[in-house]
């Protein structure tokens, strides 16, 4: 520090000084970055306002198009085309998930004695993949819910079954 000053600051100071007396800045824009006033998006013509600028057409410019292709069209024109909102059907609840009785559920899992720790595992993985709630359309998710609840109850209680030697060997049937 140099008389109270940091370094940088009696740097700014000098070079201040020694500024030419002609040359003014704008005090106006002297917080802004110079080039990056418009955006990153689309080059803003002096003079011309950002809104004006249309940014949503900065790509389009870029396009090796022919300019009678869009004659008469909304890109030519400048107005945005009219959006058609797909009419959503509504949806349709799959056959599966209507059959939330845990003996419908065990009957998909099939669950069997002969199953080891992996089969049980690759059981709750292949339900889930088609009865996951996060996976289901929002009207039917509470269906999704407890068949997945209930498989995860009936999978659970077949890995408490296991014995020791029978989680990794399968049993012959």
């Amino acid at each position: 520090m140099l008389f109270g000053q940091s370094i940088f600051q009696s740097v700014l100071d000098r070079l201040e000084a020694e500024k030419p007396e002609g040359e003014e800045e704008d005090k106006a824009s002297s917080f802004r970055i110079r080039g990056l006033n418009s955006g990153f998006a689309a080059a803003v013509r002096e003079g011309v306002s950002v809104a004006a600028a249309r940014p949503d057409q900065a790509y389009v410019e870029t396009f090796e198009v022919d300019e009678f292709a869009f004659a008469g069209t909304a890109a030519s024109t400048g107005e945005l085309p009219a959006v058609e909102e797909p009419v959503a059907a509504e949806p349709v609840m799959p056959q599966h998930l209507a059959r939330t009785a845990p003996e419908e559920v065990a009957v998909e899992l099939a669950i069997t004695e002969a199953d080891t720790v992996q089969t049980l595992n690759d059981k709750r993985r292949a339900f889930a993949k088609g009865n996951h709630p996060d996976g289901i359309a929002l009207p039917f998710r509470d269906n999704a819910t407890a068949r997945m609840k209930i498989a995860n109850l009936l999978i659970d209680q077949a890995l408490r079954r296991l014995t020791p030697a029978s989680r990794t060997t399968r049993r012959p049937k």
